[in-house]
C-alpha cells in the first residue's frame, strides 16, 4: 500500500513538472515574434536610409561640371586646374590652331595680333578641337584672362561654338589688376537660355582652399 501511494505521489510529481516545462515555453514564444519584428523594422530602416544615401549620391553624381579655360601664359591654367581638382570636374583647354607669341601678346604693339583681335569685336579666333558632348555638363565654368578690359576673342568664340540652353555658366578671370569688369556681360549676349552667375577675378598665386572657398559658396551641388 504505501509503495503504490509512493508511486502515485511520483507521478503527480512528473505530471507537475512537464506542466510548467510547458508553460516554460509557451511563455518564452511571443518574446521571439517580437524580436523577429523589432528585427525586421531594423532591417527596412535600414534599407530606407541605404537608398536616401544612394539617391543623393547618384544626384552628386549626375551633376556633371566642366572647366574650361584660355590661358596665353598659364596663370589661368593655374586657377581652372585648382577648380577642377576642388570640384572632381572635367577639364578643357581652349586651345588657339594658331598659338600666340610673345609678339602676338605685346599689348603696346597697336600692330600686334591681339591689340587687332580686341579692337574687333567680331574677331573670332580659330579653336583647335573640340569638347565632347558637350550636353552632358549641367555646369561650365569659363575662365579667362583680361585683354583690354574684356575676354580674349577666342572665348568669345568657344560660347558660341556650342548650346548652353539650360545650363549654368560660372565666368571667372585672372589680371595684373583688372576686375571681371562687362567681360562675363559680353560673353553671355553671346548665348541663349544659359543661367549665368556672378563672375569673379582670381589671382594666379592663390591656393587652392583660396579658390575653392569661393567655388564652394556658389552652392553647385545639388545633393546639398
Amino acid at each position: 500500500m504505501k509503495k503504490a501511494i509512493a508511486i502515485l505521489l511520483s507521478l503527480t510529481m512528473i505530471l507537475g513538472l512537464a506542466a510548467c516545462g510547458n508553460s516554460a515555453s509557451q511563455t518564452e514564444q511571443p518574446s521571439t515574434e517580437d524580436t523577429s519584428v523589432e528585427s525586421k523594422a531594423d532591417t527596412k530602416s535600414a534599407e530606407s536610409s541605404t537608398d536616401m544615401e544612394n539617391t543623393d549620391n547618384q544626384d552628386v553624381q549626375d551633376h556633371k561640371v566642366l572647366v574650361a579655360y584660355f590661358s596665353a601664359t598659364g596663370t589661368t591654367k593655374g586657377v581652372a586646374e585648382h577648380i577642377a581638382n576642388g570640384l572632381n570636374a572635367d577639364i578643357y583647354e581652349i586651345v588657339p590652331e594658331e598659338p600666340y607669341t610673345d609678339a602676338d601678346l605685346d599689348y603696346n604693339d597697336n600692330n600686334s595680333r591681339t591689340t587687332i583681335e580686341m579692337n574687333d569685336p567680331n574677331a573670332r579666333p580659330v579653336i583647335s578641337g573640340s569638347v565632347e558632348n558637350m550636353e552632358q555638363y549641367d555646369t561650365v565654368f569659363i575662365g579667362y584672362p583680361i585683354w583690354s578690359g574684356e575676354a580674349p576673342r577666342i572665348v568669345s568664340t568657344f560660347v558660341e561654338s556650342y548650346d548652353f540652353s539650360g545650363k549654368t555658366i560660372v565666368p571667372f578671370c585672372t589680371s595684373g589688376g583688372s576686375d571681371i569688369g562687362s567681360s562675363a556681360t559680353s560673353l553671355e549676349q553671346l548665348t541663349n537660355g544659359a543661367a549665368w552667375l556672378d563672375g569673379r577675378r582670381l589671382n594666379g598665386s592663390d591656393s587652392q582652399d583660396t579658390v575653392m572657398e569661393w567655388a564652394n559658396s556658389l552652392d553647385l551641388n545639388p545633393g546639398k
